[in-house]
């Protein structure tokens, strides 16, 4: 009985009541691990990490960022729309929530679990010339449907 006590408590400790609001702004992926792999570290020295902007009305932005070893830099769009959360409970471009899959571990670094791979994400200050270039890019990811038909008819002809 005592040990289920002490590893209730210990679980408990891990998780940091922060506000919901916390989210709100910007964070690169520290670390990544597929489970049963090693931990894969970030960064400059790796020279890749991802982006995740959560704007205060919801909006929501994700990239892939490189830097090449010729020194290019490339942005990677990943995906743009919208995220909720909301006591605890996390959902991004209106998956499904799933409790427990974003927790923060202090108010400027969270976990998150993207099927079996295992994040970890911190808070960081960018210039908004920055964050808006890479949100921009997010959000032109996706060709519309009429500029699709015109690259197809006149370039694919």
């Amino acid at each position: 009985m005592m040990l289920l006590l002490m590893c209730a408590v210990s679980m408990n400790a891990q998780k940091s009541k922060v506000s919901d609001k916390e989210i709100i702004g910007t964070w690169m992926m520290k670390s990544m691990q597929w489970e049963g792999e090693k931990v894969i570290e970030c960064g400059k020295e790796k020279g890749y990490t991802q982006f995740k902007y959560y704007g205060p009305d919801g909006e929501y932005a994700c990239a892939e960022i490189v830097l090449k070893k010729d020194g290019q830099l490339v942005i990677y769009p990943h995906e743009y729309g919208t995220y909720t959360f909301k006591n605890g409970v996390y959902s991004e471009m209106g998956r499904p929530s799933i409790e427990g899959n974003l927790v923060f571990v202090d108010k400027n670094t969270f976990k998150g679990t993207w099927f079996t791979r295992h994040d970890v994400w911190k808070k960081v200050a960018l210039p908004d010339k920055v964050v808006k270039q890479i949100v921009s890019s997010c959000k032109t990811k996706d060709t519309p449907d009429d500029v699709q038909q015109l690259i197809k008819k006149h370039i694919f002809k």
